[in-house]
């Protein structure tokens, strides 16, 4: 620091809540939803009203959402009063023909082994790449962090409900990561990821915070089996969770 000057401060910026939306029937039943209007499943609506009373007290500047029914439902039970803006740059990533199909089936597919090891290069049939998912993601996200900056001051917090892959992809971004390495994130339904993006980096303040107890990481299954290549496999779409062991 020339001449023992005392350095600038750089002026603190808005603060974003990814609220991820809660377990869906499809989450449960392990088929890709991507686009289609499903709904949340028993769990996921107490999930999303636990994310709710987690929120309380909490002043939000502005309400973002993907358009899809399970993040509008989230948010409906999470925040009753709120009134979300819809941003169509965090709608979930286009699957095409993928949608809809059980997650076992396609783990068969060649494409998988893509979109586990390098996802920046895979694109769904029908439907988009992963690196268009992601770039749209960010964009939207950076843009209200901004907007929400400039009319409510550096202290404002936001939020925005998306979907797994998406809220993933985002983290990566913030980590300074490729997006190669974003299926080694998790982001479970309903949980909570915080973002504090600076003029020079982001910080990630929280990750996947569901406010669960460390006890539901402990395996319910009553039988063992061997282990295999597949458990290294991130659950694409972002998969039900924790809740798939618990509810």
């Amino acid at each position: 620091m020339k001449g023992g000057g005392r350095a600038r401060k750089l002026p603190v910026v808005a603060t974003v809540i990814f609220l991820r939306h809660g377990r869906t029937t499809s989450n449960a039943d392990g088929t890709l939803a991507g686009h289609q209007p499903v709904g949340l499943d028993d769990t996921g609506q107490l999930q999303a009203k636990a994310a709710g009373e987690r929120l309380a007290g909490v002043r939000l500047a502005a309400v973002v959402t993907s358009p899809l029914a399970r993040c509008r439902e989230t948010l409906a039970l999470a925040l009753p009063d709120s009134a979300p803006q819809v941003d169509e740059r965090l709608i979930e990533c286009g699957y095409g023909d993928w949608e809809g199909q059980s997650l076992k089936k396609l783990a068969k597919d060649p494409l998988w082994k893509v979109v586990q090891q390098h996802p920046s290069a895979a694109t769904f049939p029908g439907g988009e790449p992963i690196a268009t998912m992601s770039a749209r993601a960010v964009a939207a996200v950076r843009d209200w962090d901004a907007q929400v900056n400039a009319q409510h001051g550096p202290d404002a917090l936001w939020l925005a409900c998306s979907h797994g892959d998406v809220i993933k992809a985002i983290v990566a971004d913030a980590l300074g990561i490729h997006l190669d390495m974003f299926q080694r994130i998790v982001i479970e339904p309903a949980s909570v990821t915080v973002i504090n993006y600076t003029p020079l980096r982001p910080f990630v303040l929280r990750l996947n915070d569901s406010g669960a107890p460390l006890s539901t990481l402990v395996p319910r299954r009553k039988t063992r089996r061997r282990r295999s290549t597949r458990d290294s496999d991130a659950a694409v779409g972002g998969g039900a969770g924790l809740a798939e062991e618990v509810a």
